[in-house]
C-alpha cells in the first residue's frame, strides 16, 4: 500500500506542478484557445497556480522528510477540493469533454491519498 500511495503522490505531485507552473506564471500565454482562463481574472488563475504549486510540494514533502507528515492528506484534500470545484466551474459552462474526466482522475487520486496517509501508519 505504501508502494501505491507513493507512486500516486508522485504522480499528483507531477501533474498539479506542471499545471500550478503555468496557471500561475504564464496562463495567458500557455493557453491561447482555452476559453476557460480567459473567462476568469487573471489574479484568480495565478491564486489557483500557486495553491496547485503548494499542494504538489504538500502532497509529497512533509511525509517524505518526516517533519508535519500529517500536513500530506491535508494537501491531498486541498487538491480534491481543487478539482471538486474545477468540475464544477467546467459543468457550469457546458464543458463536458476530456477536461472533467482529468479533473474527475485527479480528484480521485488525490482523495485515495488523503484515505491512504490518514489511514497507513508511518
Amino acid at each position: 500500500m505504501n508502494v501505491a500511495l507513493w507512486l500516486v503522490q508522485g504522480i499528483l505531485a507531477f501533474a498539479f506542478f506542471t499545471s500550478g507552473r503555468i496557471n500561475a506564471f504564464a496562463h495567458a500565454q500557455a493557453y491561447p484557445n482555452m476559453t476557460w482562463v480567459h473567462a476568469l481574472p487573471s489574479a484568480l488563475v495565478t491564486f489557483i497556480g500557486i495553491c496547485e504549486l503548494l499542494g504538489a510540494v504538500g502532497v509529497v514533502l512533509p511525509w517524505a522528510i518526516g517533519i508535519e507528515p500529517r500536513l500530506t492528506p491535508l494537501a491531498a484534500v486541498g487538491l480534491a477540493s481543487i478539482m471538486v470545484l474545477a468540475i464544477g466551474y467546467h459543468l457550469t459552462r457546458g464543458e463536458l469533454s476530456s477536461v472533467i474526466v482529468a479533473n474527475l482522475v485527479l480528484l480521485s487520486l488525490s482523495l485515495f491519498v488523503a484515505w491512504g496517509r490518514w489511514s497507513v501508519k508511518q
